[in-house]
């Protein structure tokens, strides 16, 4: 069992609450898709197809999807659209079963003192990133954890502030220097102090540039190279953040980034502001990586552990 990986009333609440919009958008558009219909026929499943894309699910999973449904339907025979959402509701979660987005439980992190689990965290800037390590960061603590934070992204003043900012809040150390410094340079003293401090987890956050590929590939590149001379399993986790509320921009993003470094796991913001709820499925089933954790408000609690069931019952609720 990872930690904060179970589902309470009031975490459920909070995840029924932040699908709330997408919700409302998709059901209204299924509604009007199978206006009028007793059967699923054709129109509908083309219906259905329009419905999936717009509601930012992507191309490819939405024809995925479709193709599940007219199976189903015919071998099933006959089929009301009555039915329709309950037959959707099995076929995407049974999807994202098969796509490795099984329940990853958030970071199950087989922490020892002065051996912490590293995370590296990656992203466009304005994505919640650092708010998302904060509540990491957070979520960790009370877990029992000594959490420590490295302020690699040197590019950026307010980066830089924020991130200690969320140190005072959340209690726990932030590694920085000045600004334009090395970010390599920032990540080796954050694992340094780590270890010198007998630390569980470190975080280290990074500049979120993506206008020169080859610069951003080069310099995460580094960093993980610098780190591994202090802990060579580092980092343990590459974590690409991304704005669900940006839709399909959020599939570029991810395509980017998973050139430029080996993502393995993903957490999707700001769900609880947006109709654009889709765009986790999608992406869950295009990149076959991790969706440990989803955004679903401001307060530090609200990022929660990536359940497909939870996620998928809470959509069709």
């Amino acid at each position: 069992m990872g930690f904060f990986s179970f589902f309470s009333k009031d975490k459920k609440e909070v995840l029924d609450k932040g699908l709330s919009k997408t919700k409302e958008n998709f059901f209204g558009k299924i509604a009007r898709a199978i206006a009028g219909k007793t059967t699923i026929d054709d129109d509908v499943l083309d219906n259905l197809e329009e419905v999936l894309v717009t509601s930012d699910v992507g191309v490819d999973t939405t024809l995925k999807i479709v193709d599940r449904v007219q199976k189903r339907v015919a071998r099933d025979k006959f089929m009301t659209t009555s039915e329709l959402n309950n037959l959707l509701k099995d076929e995407i979660a049974a999807l994202l079963t098969e796509n490795n987005s099984l329940d990853c439980e958030g970071f199950d992190l087989p922490t020892t003192p002065g051996n912490p689990y590293v995370i590296m965290v990656v992203g466009v800037n304005g994505v919640g990133k650092t708010t998302t390590i904060g509540k990491l960061a957070h979520q960790f603590k009370k877990a029992g954890k000594k959490v420590y934070l490295g302020a690699a992204d040197t590019f950026r003043a307010a980066a830089v502030e924020q991130l200690v900012e969320w140190g005072r809040r959340v209690d726990v150390p932030v590694v920085k220097q000045n600004m334009g410094a090395d970010p390599a340079s920032v990540a080796y003293d954050t694992l340094a102090s780590a270890v010198a401090n007998n630390a569980e987890v470190v975080i280290i956050d990074t500049a979120g540039r993506l206008h020169n590929k080859v610069g951003l590939m080069n310099e995460l590149t580094k960093i993980k190279n610098v780190m591994k001379k202090i802990l060579p399993d580092a980092p343990n986790d590459v974590l690409l953040v991304l704005d669900g509320s940006t839709g399909q921009n959020a599939f570029e993003q991810a395509k980017q980034f998973t050139k430029a470094t080996e993502v393995s796991s993903l957490a999707i913001t700001k769900l609880d502001g947006t109709a654009k709820g889709g765009v986790v499925i999608g992406i869950s089933d295009q990149f076959k990586i991790p969706v440990k954790y989803i955004g679903l408000g401001e307060q530090m609690d609200d990022l929660q552990v990536f359940n497909r069931y939870e996620f998928v019952d809470s959509l069709f609720k």
